[in-house]
């Protein structure tokens, strides 16, 4: 039977994890709904954001306890969790606005939905790494893309919905389409066979071999495990917080209109899809630890050079840079976790790892405002999250000295053998 069982197209599971990351990215779209729950509800902004930010936390928590769940029972069974949850989690909020209950909002979309996002997030990432040997970055960027575009894809169906059906039906609604779209794709996506990686589709591609074979927990107790960890969070962290502040931002510094700031943000979706995949690809070529220091390398003069650039256009273009190195980040760690810890439980390390991402979506935003707040200029809040920028750059150099001593780990243990 295992021999005569047909191999599925891996451009298929590929499509099937943008299926999975394009329903659940729609939560980036969150904003959509802000003004609506106000109106129709007359809750305070804080309270309604927060439904976000709860969302985001269950996302980073859920993705780090159930990542050995996704590599015990696989990408199937942890695909049909992530569509119960994730659906379950928007019709009860449709619930929440009809008996007018906060509390169950948070519950229904910040809990159940988030619990739905992280396991979704990570359910088809590692599968993916496993299908194409030869272009990791490549697989998982297609994918991570998927979620950076999902709100741009969501937005103007949300708001479209909002006026012809109502809040809550618009919940309803969407709840079903994401759980049947996500449902679909879970029943596709599966692992490839065992000793599917040399030269397999490769076209005489020859794949390097990965440094080394942890579980997750013994992942956990290295030391490029924590650069790694660093990385992102500074990464996310200043990506996040310039995201929160951009519209407000581009006014103050570069002067544009509230319209034309309002476009602008819409169009770093754009660039934020576009470095998930283009980076990623970059580092199949370019290799994971040479892109990361590239990405910080950029940001340190973007962000230094930023709060004096007042030209609008230019401002923009520097803005839409700093996106790509924000969306090339989460798309490029699933391969750089491949590389250094092996892909026997690469579900689980990246679980844990994106707990960086829970942790620096509650700092990012708050950091910017606070500082914005204390100096009253966004300069000053470009100035610092530039010097985190040094700081993640010498991480990105002081891993390479670990993976330089491993490699040579790794001959002489060949050579003894």
């Amino acid at each position: 039977m295992g021999e005569s069982k047909k191999l599925k197209n891996r451009w298929l599971i590929a499509l099937a994890a943008v299926g999975i990351h394009i329903s659940i990215g729609s939560v980036y779209a969150w904003s959509v709904f802000t003004n609506p729950i106000r109106e129709q509800l007359g809750w305070e902004l804080s309270a309604v954001s927060l439904t976000f930010s709860i969302a985001i936390v269950f996302l980073g928590l859920s993705a780090a306890f159930m990542g050995h769940f996704v590599e015990k029972y696989g990408p199937r069974r942890s695909g049909l969790v992530a569509a119960s949850f994730f659906g379950v989690g928007l019709v009860g909020a449709g619930f929440a606005i009809n008996i007018e209950s906060l509390g169950l909002l948070y519950f229904t979309y910040g809990a159940l939905g988030g619990i739905g996002l992280g396991v979704g997030y990570i359910t088809p990432v590692s599968t993916l790494v496993k299908w194409f040997p030869d272009r990791r970055g490549l697989a998982t960027g297609l994918a991570i893309m998927g979620f950076g575009f999902a709100s741009m894809v969501a937005s103007p169906i949300m708001a479209s919905l909002i006026d012809s059906v109502g809040l809550a039906n618009t919940f309803f609604t969407l709840g079903i389409a994401y759980f049947l779209i996500m449902l679909v794709s879970a029943l596709y996506i599966e692992r490839p066979p065992a000793g599917y990686m040399e030269g397999v589709q490769n076209a005489g591609k020859k794949v390097a071999s990965d440094l080394s074979q942890l579980t997750a927990n013994e992942a956990v107790k290295t030391r490029r495990f924590w650069y790694l960890w660093i990385m992102l969070f500074i990464n996310v962290t200043c990506g996040i917080a310039i995201l929160s502040v951009a519209s407000p931002m581009a006014q103050e510094i570069a002067g544009l209109s509230a319209a034309a700031a309002a476009t602008m943000v819409g169009v770093m979706g754009v660039f934020n899809g576009l470095g998930r995949i283009g980076w990623a690809s970059i580092s199949d070529y370019m290799g994971r630890a040479n892109v990361y220091t590239a990405f910080f390398l950029i940001q340190i003069v973007t962000f230094l050079t930023l709060p004096s650039i007042t030209h609008a256009i230019l401002f923009q273009a520097v803005l839409f840079l700093i996106m790509t190195c924000y969306g090339g980040g989460f798309a490029s760690i699933p391969a750089y976790i491949g590389d250094l810890f092996g892909t026997k439980q690469l579900g689980a390390i990246h679980g844990y790892i994106l707990t960086a991402w829970a942790l620096a979506g509650l700092v990012g935003p708050i950091l910017a405002s606070w500082i914005r707040e204390t100096t009253d200029s966004y300069a000053g809040t470009l100035y610092i999250f530039g010097f985190m920028f040094i700081a993640a750059l010498l991480v990105s150099l002081v891993i390479r000295i670990d993976i330089k001593q491993l490699k040579a780990k790794n001959e002489l243990k060949d050579l003894a053998s």
